[in-house]
């Protein structure tokens, strides 16, 4: 395996949640590059997108403003704020023109499976 490199001109985003024009993520590494972390670029505006997270997630703001709701906790970020996420927090990605890059682990966790207690 090489080093990869992921210019911004060749990032292919598709919809993500139930507004596309408002929600789109740019997968960047999956288990085809590794066997342990996911990462990406996802844009969120004016949405509001509710998940429970099947992995530890790293956020980090690079544009705009990005919120993340975890109950009644609300988290407001700004570019170069960094955001943990343990598996298993019950979310909503939220944010007013927001560009953000993530990393995950395990990168497998579709396959995975959901655990006992989400």
């Amino acid at each position: 395996m090489s080093v990869v490199h992921f210019k911004k001109t060749d990032r292919a985003f598709e919809a993500y949640g139930d507004d596309p024009k408002r929600a789109a993520i740019a997968r960047l590494v999956g288990p085809e590059l590794s066997r342990t972390m996911g990462a990406g670029i996802a844009r969120f505006d004016d949405c509001s997108i509710a998940w429970t997270v099947l992995y530890d997630e790293l956020i980090v703001t690079l544009e705009g403003k990005f919120r993340l709701r975890v109950g009644e906790e609300v988290f407001d970020t700004v570019p170069g704020d960094v955001l943990w996420v343990p598996k298993g927090t019950a979310l909503a990605y939220e944010g007013e023109g927001a560009t953000v890059f993530y990393a995950l682990d395990p990168v497998d966790w579709k396959t995975r499976g959901k655990p006992e207690g989400i």
